[in-house]
């Protein structure tokens, strides 16, 4: 009895937890009941300050894979299918706990027959067809919103889910990370205070992979890093010259740099784990992120609107006036704050914000960079508060301004130049000689473009509508005063006479009036 009344007051304390909770953590909540692939979009959308609010983007960053470990059964099923052979065959050891656990798979230690420890990460059973289920929901949703939203197709909610699909489906090939690795150890391969683990690639598959095991203190145990001896001094500036090396040097760098993901070695060099998401720049992008970064150190309202603009796709009905005051705000932001002080990855993604607003579409890899250099400085700015992140990246970008002025570089810009002008001029007489033959058969294709095409044809059909209304009533009328007129003139008594011709002509006049009035008015265009 005591139960059942009260459990009217257990419902209503619920429901007031529920309401005290945030929009953003209703969010988060909601995304980690729905599972996996969702918990993953939500990581991936926290990478998008240009697409997420930032009251919601600090719940995404939050979210975690709160998932059991599959068991021993079933990894060790899997790693026989991929590898085809036995465990106790292919290791001397393999521990059946987990390392950890995630969403898509776990990983666990062992030894290999030659004797060097790996981590060997196993993809969870059946994930994959989850996955593809879920994104086909997903993507059914997206199309849905975008014919019944306005702000879901202004958002391109469509391409958006689609560029996290292609994201997602990558990192359920195992072969790509450690690609991704290689990649990153060959620019790290003379500098031994960075450490890529090495891949096994006769012990990896699409589901499983099998890399050097790396023992050390990861940067989010401060504690032990303490009680170890580290000087987190160096940690952070190893950290920062890592990364801004990885971003303006290679244009290919690590995607998601917490302290989770960094280890600090007992030689006090520092490694990197989990290559599932990286970043890509193009030779062309680096430049314009360089000349980003040189005009936001200048605080030159002109250089960053010009790299902006030259990073991504403006629309043509862009108010430029509009866009260069936002940015003049941004900069008046920073000018009472010493450069030192300047947070890079703030300024980076606040100007990613301001493009998004005039909906400049800023390429996915882009703003992956700047929550890397966000997430780079929160993680240093616990190390060594006083290290200026702006100092570091000063040497890279005399190395880029260097190189970008080069005899080298130069020639080489003319020479790409000279290609492209050399094909065009290789085609022109082609091209002229169709022009020619088109024009002298009178079929010159002519394309109009009109900004507002919808208001003008909407414009053509009323006029439309009206003149075909006028038309009808007078041809009416016109019959009808002509069988009068003719029938008087003859002075002779017709069928006209017996029957109320007026009158019938009237009813049907306003009938056809109704009928035209209530098909103008439906179709909204009167």
């Amino acid at each position: 009895m005591h139960k059942i009344i009260s459990m009217p007051k257990r419902l209503l304390v619920k429901e007031q937890n529920v309401q005290t909770k945030t929009t953003g953590e209703r969010l988060r909540l909601f995304l980690e009941e729905l599972g996996p692939t969702f918990v993953k979009m939500g990581q991936m959308a926290s990478t998008r300050p240009d697409l997420i609010p930032s009251e919601l983007m600090e719940e995404l960053e939050k979210l975690q894979d709160r998932v059991s470990p599959f068991s021993y059964e079933e990894v060790k099923a899997i790693v026989e299918h991929e590898l085809g052979m036995a465990v106790d065959e292919l290791f001397r050891e393999f521990h059946e706990t987990p390392l950890g656990a995630a969403s898509i798979g776990q990983v666990h230690f062992a030894v290999l027959q030659s004797g060097e420890p790996v981590a060997v990460k196993v993809q969870r059973p059946n994930i994959e067809e989850i996955i593809k289920t879920d994104l086909e929901i997903l993507q059914h949703l997206a199309e849905i919103a975008e014919h019944r939203l306005e702000w879901a197709a202004n958002y391109q909610l469509v391409e958006i889910i689609e560029e996290f699909s292609k994201a997602l489906l990558a990192e359920l090939d195992y072969t790509v990370e450690g690609r991704n690795a290689d990649r990153l150890a060959k620019l790290f391969e003379d500098d031994p205070t960075v450490q890529i683990p090495q891949v096994y690639w006769d012990y990896s598959t699409k589901k499983v992979l099998t890399m050097e095991y790396v023992e050390g203190t990861k940067l989010n145990e401060r504690e032990e890093l303490k009680q170890r001896g580290y000087d987190e001094k160096m940690l952070a500036q190893r950290i920062t010259h890592a990364i801004l090396k990885q971003i303006l040097l290679e244009g290919f760098f690590h995607g998601d740099p917490h302290p989770g993901n960094i280890s600090a070695l007992p030689s006090e060099a520092i490694a990197f784990m989990d290559f599932g998401m990286v970043g890509r720049l193009s030779p062309q992008m680096k430049q314009h992120f360089a000349s980003l970064v040189i005009a936001i150190m200048r605080r030159r309202s002109e250089g960053v609107l010009n790299a902006i603009t030259k990073m991504g796709i403006v629309p043509d009905d862009v108010d430029m006036q509009l866009l260069q005051w936002d940015i003049d705000e941004l900069r008046e932001k920073f000018d009472d704050v010493p450069l030192s002080q300047v947070s890079l990855g703030e300024a980076v993604n606040d100007l990613f914000a301001i493009a998004n607003r005039h909906r400049i579409q800023i390429p996915a890899d882009l703003t992956l960079l700047g929550k890397t250099l966000l997430t780079m400085e929160q993680m240093v700015e616990k190390l060594d508060p006083e290290l200026s992140i702006v100092k570091v990246a000063e040497p890279f970008g005399r190395q880029l301004l260097k190189e970008r002025l080069s005899p080298k570089s130069v020639a080489e810009h003319v020479y790409n130049q000279w290609n492209e002008y050399g094909d065009v001029l290789t085609e022109l007489p082609r091209t002229l000689k169709e022009l020619t033959a088109i024009t002298r058969k009178g079929k010159l294709p002519l394309e109009l473009s009109l900004p507002k095409i919808e208001r003008f044809l909407n414009k053509l059909d009323r006029i439309s509508n009206r003149l075909s209304f006028s038309i009808v009533l007078l041809s009416f009328s016109i019959i009808m005063v002509g069988l009068i007129i003719g029938s008087a003139l003859g002075g002779q008594s017709s069928l006209l006479w017996n029957i109320p011709a007026v009158e019938i002509g009237f009813v049907v006049a306003l009938l056809m009036f109704i009928w035209l009035l209530y098909s103008i008015l439906r179709s909204g265009r009167f």
